[in-house]
């Protein structure tokens, strides 16, 4: 398979059509079409189904355009990083994790790279520490910020001088809003929203907080979209501290739970691989952050 080939595949996915997929691909919806069925046939499978109004992907087609857009995203990483200049230090860092107040630690250290590189450009992904991992582990992203994870031998690692503290997110008008901090029991005839992320492992708040039998009524992965929730009087929300503003001025209030441990985090990377210019000086800079913590 050439790269070619990939992204005029991609293309289609992406249009659903392959005459509109042609023309954004400046060559001829006959030329496209060739190019499908030489792919067709050399993989020896149908990918995609043909329709009078345009194009579906079959189960085949949805595997291979999973994979063809990990192996372009890494040829034009590896392009892009080829073709700066040597005396430069410029291009992308990619930056995998969830929320967590750490990622302040990486904006300090975003400041001062704008100002020594101002070539270096931050690219951050959101997502759980399972789906973090495996992205830097196929090397769509340079590092990951995994909270709960302890570093196995397949990575390289930094711990975070930060501690993530779980609470109560609420409105300002709760009567549990009072209290300087809650139970489990304090909460156990609430109507809770809670993460479904990963955050230690394969354990899950939702997994936690379902065994128990507590009164789950939405799960969140992004704490601003819950927030919506509470403030609508949905339900209490089970969250890290400091992702949504809490407090005076604000129409919520946060309580820490004195029952879950504190979740800390850790900068991981795979063992061995080779990091690019531009990531080793973000390493550089954030060690250098870290130690000064």
């Amino acid at each position: 398979m050439e790269l070619k080939t990939l992204r005029s595949f991609l293309a289609v996915a992406r249009e659903g059509n392959v005459t509109r997929a042609a023309r954004s691909l400046h060559i001829t919806q006959p030329a496209l079409s060739r190019q499908l069925a030489d792919l067709e046939r050399d993989l020896g499978c149908e990918l995609l189904v043909r329709e009078a109004r345009g194009v579906t992907l079959t189960e085949e087609g949805v595997l291979l355009r999973k994979r063809a857009e990990e192996i372009v995203s890494l040829a034009d990483r590896a392009e892009l990083e080829l073709r700066t200049p040597t005396a430069e230090v410029a291009g992308d860092v990619w930056i995998g994790g969830g929320e967590s107040q750490v990622v302040g630690l990486i904006a300090e250290v975003a400041s001062q790279l704008a100002a020594d590189h101002p070539g270096i450009r931050l690219r951050l992904y959101s997502g759980n520490g399972n789906d973090v991992l495996e992205r830097v582990d196929k090397g769509l992203l340079d590092f990951g910020l995994v909270m709960g994870h302890e570093p196995t031998s397949a990575y390289e690692s930094i711990d975070m001088p930060w501690q993530d503290r779980w609470g109560v997110l609420m409105r300002r008008d709760d009567p549990l809003a009072r209290r300087d901090s809650l139970t489990l029991d304090d909460v156990r005839e609430r109507r809770l929203i809670v993460s479904s992320q990963s955050t230690t492992g394969s354990d899950t708040t939702l997994t936690f907080f379902s065994d128990e039998g507590y009164d789950i009524v939405a799960t969140y992965t992004l704490l601003f979209n819950a927030s919506l929730l509470v403030g609508q009087g949905v339900g209490i929300a089970i969250c890290l501290d400091g992702i949504v503003p809490a407090g005076e001025g604000t129409a919520y209030a946060f309580v820490p739970l004195v029952d879950l441990p504190a979740v800390g985090s850790h900068l991981m990377w795979k063992r061995y691989q080779p990091l690019s210019r531009a990531s080793e000086v973000f390493l550089r800079a954030l060690r250098e952050r870290c130690g000064r913590a």
